[in-house]
Formats: C-alpha cells, structure tokens, sequence
C-alpha cells in the first residue's frame, strides 16, 4: 500500500512522467497507469489490493443442487440407510440430469457441517526428524527380504550414518532361517559382521540401532527370525 500510494503521489502531485516514476520505482509503465486510473475513479479506498481469486466459477455446484442432495441425504438418514458421498453419488446417477462427482459431494457434506473432516494421515508437521550430531555417532541397521529371479531368497543389509545419511554397509546374505548357529540366529551375525566390516572403513562407532531391536536379541521371536 505504501509503494501504490508513493508511485500515485509522484504523478499525481509532484506531476512526473509515467515513464519517469515507473524507471525510478523499479515497477512496470502499465502498472503505474493502472494505480493512476484506479486512484481518479476511486480515491485512496481504490489503491488497496485486490484479490485475484475468479469472481465466478462456472463449475460450482448450483444452490438448487446443493439443495437436492441435501434433501436426498436427510431422507436416507431418515430411512436409517447409507448417506455418504458414495451412496449419495449413486442415488443420482439414477436419476437424470448431470451427476456431481464423489469428491464434491463429499466437500458439501462438510461445507454444511454433516460430515466431521478426520484426517487419513498424520500431519508432515508433527514428525521430527532425527539426526547425529557427528559422524559415527549413531548408524541405523535395516534389513530387506528379496527374492531374486532365479527364485532364490536373500537379505539386504544396510546401515547409514545418521549424521551424513552415508550407506556405511550394504550386503546381501543367504535368507536367515530356522536354528540358531553359534548362540546367536543368523540375521543378528549377518548385521554383526556388515557392522564389524563398515567400522575397519569408516572407524570406531559409537552406537547403532535399528526399529527392529530384536534383530540384535540374543533369542529369536520364533524359530524363524523375524526380518
């Protein structure tokens, strides 16, 4: 509003050329002309800013519309039946005349108040990411089953830095079954020895952990080990 009202006030007032005030402000020539046109018709009140949104959408749901599927919906609820967007949509499809979509029909539903919006997932706001704060300080181990084209069955190790999300160890192994070898199942030696073969490159770590801790329990959930 400042800038609107300075840019009018110097050709206005001070009597400069268009060309002069829009070099001098860094703006364009016809913007300068459009706040001057809008200042003699409307005064001060015709510099605010104006919003840029359509005046008309030709694809809003008309009131009598609306109405009808509101109708339509009070009366199925009435009946003790389904009234949701999809039962709705299809209550009208077998009538004639043109047939809002599921999704607009369900924005009508909440716009007036009978359907309580309940968001499907957890909000990217909520979520805080971790992060080391020095190398080695923490490593991540994960562990993916795959199947190759031959048939055969294998375990992806991994482990990242959680400072620099560097992969520290990446192997593929035999699929870690049945009894345990050693005192300890399979899958826990397979990330033991990734984890003992990344420290003799990348150095000594301080801690690593995974979501899945029972990898590194020293008695396996099952008689298979759960990956």
């Amino acid at each position: 509003m400042v800038l609107r009202q300075m840019v009018v006030d110097a050709v206005v007032l001070e009597g400069r050329s268009i060309r002069e005030v829009a070099r001098s402000y860094g703006v364009s020539k016809s913007w300068v002309y459009e706040l001057v046109r809008r200042y003699r018709e409307g005064g001060d009140a015709a510099l605010e800013e104006r919003s840029k949104a359509h005046r008309s959408n030709p694809r809003q749901m008309s009131a009598e519309r609306e109405e009808k599927i509101v109708r339509l919906r009070k009366e199925l609820v009435d009946l003790g039946a389904d009234a949701g967007a999809q039962t709705l949509h299809w209550h009208l499809s077998q009538r004639s005349g043109p047939v809002p979509s599921v999704s607009s029909i369900y924005r009508l539903l909440r716009r007036r108040g009978f359907v309580t919006p309940e968001p499907r997932k957890r909000p990217r706001a909520s979520y805080v990411r971790f992060e080391a704060d020095l190398p080695n300080e923490c490593w991540q181990g994960d562990m993916t089953h795959w199947q190759l084209s031959n048939g055969t069955e294998v375990e992806i190790l991994n482990f990242i830095d959680d400072h620099s999300r560097l992969i520290v160890a990446c192997e593929v192994r035999p699929t870690a079954r049945s009894r345990r070898a050693r005192g300890l199942p399979k899958s826990v030696r397979y990330l033991g020895d990734a984890r003992v073969g990344a420290h003799g490159q990348w150095g000594n770590l301080q801690r690593a952990q995974s979501s899945r801790s029972h990898w590194f329990r020293e008695r396996p959930r099952r008689r298979r080990c759960a990956l």
